[in-house]
């Protein structure tokens, strides 16, 4: 007897790959050491956080949406972005898709 619940159907599930930001069990990660950040951001971020905050606070966006347009971004463009630039291209992303801002006015 199987303590894992099969689907409806019993078909079994197939694995979800992992995403590219996704890289807890990614081999080319593994045995190198952390990078660890501890220095304040720099002005940029400061700036992108205080953004971030503004729209929390106006309700124009959730920090899961701030994720999944992060987990959005084809992996060449994340993987050659900064933290803070990732941010700024979900948060433009999303206030483009609600209408917050029009595309001629990032232009």
């Amino acid at each position: 007897m199987s303590l894992d619940p099969e689907p409806a159907g019993g078909v079994p599930e197939e694995p979800v790959p992992a995403a590219h930001h996704d890289m807890g069990g990614v081999q080319r990660f593994r045995c190198t050491p952390v990078e660890r950040d501890e220095e304040p951001p720099d002005e940029f971020g400061r700036r992108v956080d205080a953004l971030r905050q503004h729209l929390a606070a106006r309700r124009l966006m959730t920090v899961d949406e701030l994720r999944r347009g992060i987990e959005a971004i084809p992996e060449a463009e994340y993987l050659a972005m900064t933290y803070y630039e990732r941010w700024l291209r979900s948060i433009t992303t999303l206030m483009l898709e609600k209408g917050v801002v029009l595309p001629e006015e990032l232009a």
